[in-house]
């Protein structure tokens, strides 16, 4: 009977725990032996005989199917081309008197469009920084605020206010429409 000592299967255990370890490196003798993995040569053609027929030519591989084309996601709702855009003052009423945002979050909006024409009169009056290319990305997000508070309570102004999107941009960003809007 063998008997196998406590720190023996300690040492295996935990040889077994550290993981996997690097094989020694090969000898001289197994890299002889050893060749390296490549691909299979090619077998040597037969060279034919006199009288002997050539072998059939195996039949051409049957041709890959086309792509399909991915299936069309469905387009947006578009808005009415006839829709017209509202105008600043009836959009300041609208956010006013909507439901679907509460007074607080009203509050940090008026805050925030309040900045936001701060930075255009600052632009208007020819101060640079900013620029219109440093303004868009600011009206777009803060738009996208508005529009993500309104799109599940309150559908039509949401709808509105994209549709809006180009003629707010272009009150703003226009010196003699700005200077209009903001007496």
């Amino acid at each position: 009977m063998k008997v196998i000592r406590p720190w023996v299967g300690f040492a295996a255990f935990a040889a077994a725990c550290a993981g996997p370890t690097a094989a020694p490196p090969p000898s001289v003798a197994e890299k002889v032996v050893t060749a390296p993995a490549t691909a299979p040569a090619p077998e040597p053609k037969a060279a034919p005989g006199p009288k002997t027929k050539a072998a059939p030519k195996p039949a051409p591989a049957p041709a890959p199917e086309p792509a399909r084309p991915a299936p069309a996601k469905p387009a947006p709702p578009k808005v009415a081309a006839t829709a017209p855009a509202l105008d600043l003052r009836t959009l300041e009423q609208r956010l006013k008197d909507t439901s679907a945002i509460g007074v607080l979050t009203k509050l940090s909006l008026k805050n925030q469009v309040d900045d936001l024409v701060g930075k255009f009169k600052t632009y208007h009056a020819g101060a640079r920084p900013p620029t219109l290319t440093e303004l868009k990305p600011s009206f777009d997000l803060l738009l996208m605020k508005v529009l993500s508070l309104l799109q599940d309570k309150d559908e039509p102004l949401a709808r509105d206010i994209d549709a809006s999107r180009d003629a707010i941009w272009g009150v703003l960003a226009d010196h003699d429409k700005f200077v209009k809007y903001s007496t």
